[in-house]
């Protein structure tokens, strides 16, 4: 697992080597624009525009809500990301912090809109996953909804031929989302697969 100074290191060329392997359609970013256009556009297309970005890197994403108008919240744990993000984004509120410890208490203090993480929940464990989404779930505004977008399956069955096609390239050490398996937790929540390697899960209030 890459710390929050590996991420301080990657910051630069993120946004870049995220681009290259989502055009070349290989793990793990294949899928990453169409899952984040989705997001992208349910968000605006629902009442409410107070956002919160779990782990939202560069500001790839919250960038564009920003620009629409919405309140833009967010927890990262590099603080590289969170000077670039906050170039794009002056008057977002954003906080460091290690969201497997939890969210930080500024951001506890607030309901939203949407909560949204895209490609940083991998980080958790699958019992972390499950106690950390019914933590966002319950900060959600009537009719808000979480939408995660992140490498997962819908199987473990799918998980494992995509394992087997990425070869070496396989990250051990990222815990990825195996639907039929969070949905036990979650029996409303909802999973699209948006290529072979990714897929976008919703949960709404």
């Amino acid at each position: 697992m890459l710390n929050n100074k590996g991420f301080d290191l990657w910051a630069d060329d993120y946004d870049k080597s995220v681009g290259l392997s989502d055009e070349d359609g290989t793990y793990p970013f294949a899928g990453y624009k169409a899952i984040l256009n989705e997001i992208y556009n349910r968000v605006l297309s629902a009442p409410g525009r107070r956002v919160l970005d779990i782990g939202f890197g560069t500001g790839t994403l919250t960038t564009k809500l920003y620009e629409q108008g919405c309140d833009i919240f967010g927890q990262d744990f590099s603080g590289r990301m969170i000077e670039l993000a906050k170039e794009k984004m002056p008057t977002a509120k954003l906080f460091r912090g290690d969201f497997s410890e939890g969210l930080v208490a500024p951001l506890m203090e607030h309901k939203y809109d949407a909560i949204i993480a895209t490609y940083s929940l991998h980080h958790l464990t699958d019992e972390q996953k499950v106690r950390f989404i019914a933590k966002l779930h319950s900060l959600l505004n009537d009719r808000g909804s979480i939408y995660i977008g992140d490498v997962a399956f819908f199987t473990r069955q799918d998980m494992e031929k995509c394992m087997v096609e990425a070869g070496d390239e396989w990250d051990d050490e990222e815990i990825y989302f195996v639907f039929e398996e969070i949905r036990q937790a979650f029996p409303n929540m909802e999973f699209e697969q948006m290529s072979s390697c990714a897929g976008l899960l919703a949960l709404h209030r």
